[in-house]
């Protein structure tokens, strides 16, 4: 299996109001390292996974609405807990619409499966994997 992966980050605030949460229940903010990696069994004929300039893009367009926001304010995630994984997943799910759409070229068609992993410190991470 082929990778390519790209690269941007987002900075955000939330809060996570359940008591396993301890002091992050309150209002934090935390910026994010996000990878999104795309997955193909073969090459294609100029030898690509995928155009890394359009997977760039795309990912900067999915991070764009969540750039700066207050997630707790967002009605996308009104009622939802948005842990580091929720947001892996909730950021795969536009990253797949945007595969859908088209915006990856040619190579798009191809993909077999996507991650998308956020680094929250030097020291912790977490990611969401699925096929496509």
């Amino acid at each position: 299996m082929f990778a390519v992966e790209v690269r941007d980050h987002v900075m955000i605030a939330h809060s996570l109001p359940s008591p396993v949460f301890g002091p992050a229940q309150g209002m934090h903010g935390a910026t994010y390292v996000v990878d999104a990696a795309f997955f193909a069994p073969a090459l294609d004929g100029d030898g690509l996974v995928v155009d890394i300039g359009l997977a760039t893009e795309a990912l900067g367009r999915v991070l764009g609405p969540l750039k700066y926001q207050n997630l707790d304010a967002l009605p996308a995630f009104k009622g939802k807990i948005t842990t580091t994984e929720f947001l892996a997943k909730a950021i795969a799910d536009g990253l797949i619409a945007e595969i859908a759409a088209g915006s990856l070229g040619a190579g798009g068609g191809r993909l077999a499966r996507l991650r998308v992993q956020l680094h929250e410190s030097h020291v912790a991470r977490a990611w969401y994997e699925t096929d496509l």
